[in-house]
Formats: C-alpha cells, sequence, structure tokens
C-alpha cells in the first residue's frame, strides 16, 4: 500500500469511520431532554441495501419531481416515491469486467436523467421514470461526491482531485481540469460542485477554492482556503471537504484546519473571514451562515460582516452531519442516529427525532416541509414538519 493510501485510511478512520462505529476520540456528549416546539412525524422507512457501511462515505438522496433516488455501496439504486415509501424501481448491481460496481458518488437527477458515480472510476446513467440503464462513462479515478448535471453537462468530480466535463446525451468526455497536485494525506471524499452563472467552483484538498469556467475547464480565479500548517501529518490536513454555499453573489467555503470564508463569486475577492475548522458543509439561513466545526459544536455568523450570532454546544462530538436549512429551522444528524431540528435564529432545539442506532454522515436533503435522511448502514426516512408543537 502506498503512502497516499495509508495515510487516507488513516484520516479516515480517526475523522469518519470511527463516527460510524461510535469510537470517538471523544465521548459523545449525552443528550438532554427539548420540549418540542415544533411537530415533526416520520412518513415512511426504507432500506437501500447496505448505505454507505465503513466506506467514510456521504451518500445522500437526490429528488426529482416527487420521487427520491437513493444507491448503496454495494450496487443498489432505487427510485422512491416522496410521499409514500413505494418502489419505484430499483437496478441491479452492474459489473465493470469482473468487478462488481460500488456505488460512490451520488446519485443526482435532472430532467429526466440520473447519474450516479462508482468506486471504481465510472459513471453510469439511468432514465429516472423507468430505471432503463444508459451510458457507462470511464473517468480513471473512484468517484466520490454526487455528479452534477448542467444544461447538457455532466460534471465530475474524482478522488484523484480531477473535474471531468461529459457530454449528457453519452457520456463522451467534453474537457478536464487536471488538479495534478493532490497532498498525500487528505480527508475522505470530496465536497461536491457548485455550479452557477457558466463557473464550476469546488474545493481542494490541498485547502483552496477553485473557480472554472463551465464551457472549457478554463482557471479563472483561486482563492487560499486553509494553509496547512503544523508538525505532523494529521496537523497538516486542510481539506476544504464541505459543500460550498452561494447566496446572491456571495460565495461561503470553509475547510478542515482553516478558516470560514465569504467570497465575491465573480472575482474571488474575499469579504471577510473567521477561524474555523470543519469537515462538513455549510448552510444559509435568512442572515446567518450555519456551520458545524470538528468538535460538533455549531456556529452561526452573520452573512455580511461574519460576527459570530450564536454557538450551539449540547451536541458536542456526535459527528454531526452538514446542516440543512427548512424554513425557520435546520436540520442535523449525528453518529448514533438522531436528528435534530433547531432554530436558525438562536440556536434552541425544536425537535428531535431518531432514525436509528447508526451514524449519519450525509447532509439532510430538504424538499419543502419534507426533510429526507440516510444513515450508513442504509436506512432512509422522510419526516414531515408541520405546525408549532402544541397547536
Amino acid at each position: 500500500m502506498t503512502r497516499k493510501l495509508i495515510l487516507l485510511a488513516l484520516a479516515t478512520l480517526t475523522l469518519g469511520a470511527c463516527a460510524s462505529r461510535n469510537e470517538n476520540i471523544q465521548p459523545p456528549r449525552e443528550l438532554s431532554e427539548i420540549t418540542p416546539t415544533i411537530q415533526v412525524h416520520r412518513l415512511w422507512w426504507a432500506r437501500i441495501g447496505d448505505g454507505a457501511g465503513d466506506s467514510g462515505l456521504r451518500l445522500r438522496p437526490a429528488y426529482a419531481d416527487g420521487v427520491v433516488y437513493a444507491a448503496s455501496t454495494n450496487g443498489q439504486l432505487r427510485a422512491i416515491d416522496a410521499h409514500s415509501g413505494e418502489t419505484l424501481w430499483k437496478s441491479l448491481p452492474p459489473r465493470h469486467g469482473d468487478v462488481d460496481t460500488r456505488y460512490a458518488g451520488g446519485p443526482s437527477v435532472a430532467d429526466g436523467l440520473v447519474v450516479v458515480g462508482t468506486m471504481d472510476g465510472h459513471v453510469e446513467s439511468f432514465d429516472a421514470k423507468t430505471g432503463a440503464r444508459g451510458w457507462t462513462a470511464n473517468v480513471g479515478a473512484a468517484v466520490v461526491s454526487p455528479p452534477v448535471l448542467v444544461g447538457e453537462h455532466v460534471l465530475v468530480r474524482t478522488n484523484d482531485g480531477n473535474v471531468h466535463a461529459l457530454k449528457r446525451a453519452d457520456g463522451s468526455a467534453e474537457w478536464l481540469y487536471d488538479r495534478g497536485n493532490v497532498p498525500l494525506l487528505s480527508l475522505r471524499g470530496n465536497g461536491p460542485l457548485l455550479v452557477a452563472n457558466g463557473v464550476v467552483f469546488f474545493g481542494t484538498d490541498d485547502g483552496k477554492l477553485q473557480a472554472v469556467r463551465l464551457s472549457d475547464g478554463a482557471p479563472l480565479w483561486q482563492q487560499t482556503v486553509a494553509t496547512g500548517e503544523g508538525r505532523t501529518d494529521i496537523a497538516q490536513l486542510n481539506d476544504s471537504d464541505g459543500s460550498l454555499v452561494l447566496d446572491g453573489t456571495t460565495i461561503y467555503v470553509a475547510a478542515y484546519h482553516g478558516q470560514l470564508l465569504a467570497i465575491e463569486a465573480p472575482t474571488g475577492r474575499p469579504l471577510w473571514n473567521h477561524e474555523l475548522s470543519t469537515y462538513t458543509g455549510l448552510a444559509v439561513g435568512g442572515t446567518h451562515v450555519l456551520a458545524v466545526d470538528d468538535s460538533s459544536d455549531i456556529w452561526a455568523f452573520d452573512t455580511a460582516t461574519g460576527d459570530n450570532v450564536w454557538k450551539q454546544d449540547q451536541l458536542e462530538w456526535r459527528w454531526l452531519s452538514a446542516p440543512a436549512v427548512q424554513g425557520e429551522q435546520f436540520v442535523v444528524g449525528d453518529t448514533q442516529g438522531y436528528v435534530h431540528w433547531l432554530n436558525v435564529t438562536d440556536g434552541k432545539f425544536a425537535a428531535r427525532q431518531r432514525l436509528s442506532h447508526d451514524a449519519i454522515r450525509a447532509q439532510p436533503l430538504v424538499v419543502g416541509n419534507i426533510v429526507f435522511v440516510e444513515d450508513v448502514d442504509g436506512h432512509l426516512a422522510a419526516y414531515q414538519v408541520g405546525t408549532a408543537a402544541g397547536t
């Protein structure tokens, strides 16, 4: 095994897989009783194969036109009615040569097409209504974040740091942005690509935010988010590995052992920064940027100034997922399978449900008053948020 793979496995074990096996370096903080202020009702529950298992991946469902699409590392892809939980179709695990496919990135869906990336470096396409298999593209390295469908393009980020643009019609290659400088040690996974106004934005394994042109992959600008200072390999980890958030013309980005930055999207000019180390993504609710730090404390910052508004530390060391905003609340999952709703304005608890006893690593998916949550063992549930509790 190469040094890169050894260090990657070490980082995954230390920072991710331990959460799925409840072997945290610090024990999760015990939960206190709360008085719910909103009503939450579970609509349905399903099982999606083996889920992410011990892979360290953040497999997250996708939604379009009343259907939820979910995948597992053992090659299962399912389309599920979002309101009833009924399975509409499911795929058989494909084979590439003598190897069973392990889904690792996605699924993603848009305009009748579902795409999902695999651990062995392929992108598979399916008809969204029928599940009929379409084209397969080989991108040469593991696809561990969701592909992005935009217009006639399918954009894919691979574990070697490259970004590929494929043609939506047949999966053929359009352009390749070759990073070429992935560090030896990095966190497991890649942050999703963000596409807006003809530009592709993504955080890199060496702590940068990169912008390239959608039409041809030409680099536009780059901004440093983390510098990777420290005496040990772990201390020098500086991935910008979570999801980016675009709010108007401002991009919010953060990194492990780095900082939270607000950046002017057209130019890459920093607007403000705040010291913050995180391994998950961000969310914006109203005038607040929400972030989970590497101790699982939740922070809210003012979108305009970067000033700290509040901090919630009652979920410390529970290895939270990235937050997802749902109206006046936001929702996170934790390492013991709990789903928490908190108020955006003050960080106070609004409701709590338990999906399972397995870790929830992927950011919950919010669609109106319904949130879809998937844990690492393939349990998927739909929760409906109603009126204030007691009314």
